[in-house]
């Protein structure tokens, strides 16, 4: 058996237990590392290299300084604000949450950018007596939303300028918000979406537990000076991402280290913040995701798609066809590494076609940004899986409506703004 069947099949075997939680999620993760490691698929010191992964300890970083926003209170007093601008309604308030993380994530790091609101939007909720399960799913969907918007929204949408550059197209680079044109519709598709519809398949069953985690926080809520230390030290963590002065993790990580040193939070309270659900989750993904490219899985995936338009397909039907694979992929691969096994492809299929590859590369981008429907194909939804209380299914339910969503906008919107055949289209206006 090859090593791309045996990745399948592994694939669907995680599937099937993510989906039916039979397993917990982050032992399944942890399981599928060791699997890939039983099946050859990737050598026996690189099974836990996940948990020394970047974005790991960012997120390790991040709940540390997240919870000082509680524990100084900071985080609830933040939360009163925004209800007093947006109101207690729940609609409301899902408006606002996404409109300021989407616009965050269009300039800062859309992981980034959930870690820092996730806990203010948990002092959100605990001031307006709502569930955070209604709140933080809508977060974490609308940072990956405002990603799509500039060029350095999210990292892997350089990664289409690294292809072009590599396939000798330098010329044909996407400029910062050249993504915008699909970006913004999409975003405001999105929040549409999650305002009218999404909202109805959110859970709504962790009221109690915020209650009991307000009466501790405000309870050690009591100097306000530690409120503006942890304030400051929370600014100087988004402006050190937002300028990439130092690398993300590192600005986490030191941010972290302040706040307690500083008296934000304990050190005891620091190690009990950390959500190690998440951590292992995504750290056990990671050697899956490697053996997805490395095994030729993913490749596999790709041509097979790829072989079933035939000889002449329309714009539209390419867009579809590679929206569907690439988000497909990316439910169960990180963004970044669905994004660069697939930005190849792209490129090798629209030379087959004669079609632009710009065009044949956003319609990848974007799907492979769509990582809606489950809970580990981009950060931001790992990162609010624990503090929403979700199940694997919460995703499936209210990101799948998402996705199909976004396929609609981008069928209509990349065609027209990055056409397919220009050349053609030049010769027919000329004609």
């Amino acid at each position: 058996m090859s090593p791309a069947i045996k990745c399948l099949i592994l694939l669907a075997v995680v599937a099937l237990l993510f989906v039916t939680e039979m397993v917990p999620l982050a032992m399944t993760a942890v399981m599928a590392a060791v699997a890939c490691s039983a099946l050859g698929l990737v050598p026996e010191n690189q099974i836990f290299l996940g948990l020394a992964d970047s974005t790991v300890v960012l997120f390790g970083g991040m709940f540390v300084v997240g919870a000082a926003m509680f524990y100084t209170g900071l985080a609830q007093k933040i939360g009163g604000a925004v209800v007093k601008l947006f109101g207690k309604g729940e609609n409301s308030l899902m408006f606002g949450i996404m409109v300021i993380a989407a616009l965050m994530s269009a300039f800062l790091s859309n992981t980034g950018t959930t870690a820092c609101l996730i806990p203010v939007v948990l002092g959100i909720c605990a001031n307006a007596k709502l569930s955070s399960s209604r709140e933080l799913m809508p977060l974490a969907f609308a940072a990956g939303l405002g990603g799509t918007i500039t060029l350095i929204g999210t990292p892997p949408n350089i990664l289409a300028n690294v292809a072009l550059k590599a396939a000798g197209m330098e010329n044909l680079q996407f400029g910062f918000f050249e993504y915008a044109y699909i970006g913004i519709p999409i975003t405001v598709a999105g929040i549409l979406y999650m305002m009218f519809v999404g909202k109805y398949f959110l859970p709504n069953d962790v009221v109690e537990v915020e209650a009991d985690v307000e009466q501790e926080f405000e309870a050690n809520a009591t100097s306000t000076k530690k409120q503006i230390i942890c304030g400051v030290i929370m600014a100087g963590v988004i402006l050190c991402m937002a300028t990439s002065l130092v690398p993300l993790e590192l600005a986490a990580v030191v941010g972290a280290v302040l706040c307690v040193l500083t008296g934000c939070i304990t050190e005891k309270q620091a190690y009990n913040s950390i959500d190690w659900v998440t951590i292992f989750l995504f750290a056990g993904m990671i050697p899956v995701a490697n053996a997805m490219n490395s095994s030729g899985a993913g490749k596999l995936i790709a041509e097979a798609t790829v072989n079933m338009m035939g000889g002449d397909p329309s714009p539209y039907t390419v867009t579809a066809v590679l929206f569907c694979l690439a988000v497909v992929l990316t439910q169960f691969m990180s963004n970044t590494a669905s994004k660069a096994l697939l930005c190849p492809v792209g490129i090798a299929l629209s030379a087959q076609m004669g079609a632009s590859p710009k065009a044949v590369l956003m319609a990848i981008l974007i799907a492979s940004s769509c990582a809606f429907a489950s809970p580990v194909g981009t950060p931001p939804n790992t990162l609010v899986l624990g503090p929403g209380k979700y199940k694997f299914m919460d995703y499936v339910k209210c990101g799948s409506g998402l996705v199909a969503v976004c396929l609609v906008v981008s069928i209509l919107v990349i065609p027209v703004v990055w056409p397919f055949f220009p050349a053609a289209g030049a010769a027919a206006a000329a004609a």
